[in-house]
């Protein structure tokens, strides 16, 4: 199995960004989601959808980071508006199997079982 992260870089702060990931090899996947760790920091949990489209995001992201799927082509997206030197991090993707239409409930401390190789994000001041 297979998790690439694409569309990190370089943007100034109040810009937008849109990550992209893509999952290869998988059966089924009911979870995927976002996490990033910043420079000196742990990881941390942005956002996480399940196959049914139900979503959850960390406070700090709610109202600027749209999390979306295709389904068919295991495709995640991140929509990242509204972004704040704080945002800057390595952004990485993740996926799994945990039963239908189900994000495992400890999902943003433990994450998910497959993980990209991340993509680093600089937000400019």
């Amino acid at each position: 199995v297979q998790v690439m992260e694409s569309g990190g870089g370089l943007v100034q702060a109040g810009g937008s960004l849109r990550l992209s990931c893509a999952a290869s090899g998988f059966n089924h996947i009911s979870c995927m989601g976002w996490f990033r760790q910043a420079p000196g920091k742990g990881r941390e949990g942005v956002a996480v959808i399940a196959t049914d489209g139900s979503t959850n995001y960390a406070d700090s992201v709610k109202g600027r980071f749209t999390i979306s799927q295709d389904n068919a082509r295991k495709t995640l997206y991140l929509q990242m508006d509204s972004l704040k030197p704080e945002d800057t991090a390595t952004y990485y993707c993740a996926a799994g199997w945990y039963g239908d239409n189900y994000c495992p409930s400890g999902a943003f401390d433990y994450g998910l079982d497959y993980w990209g190789k991340g993509t680093p994000i600089t937000i400019s001041s």
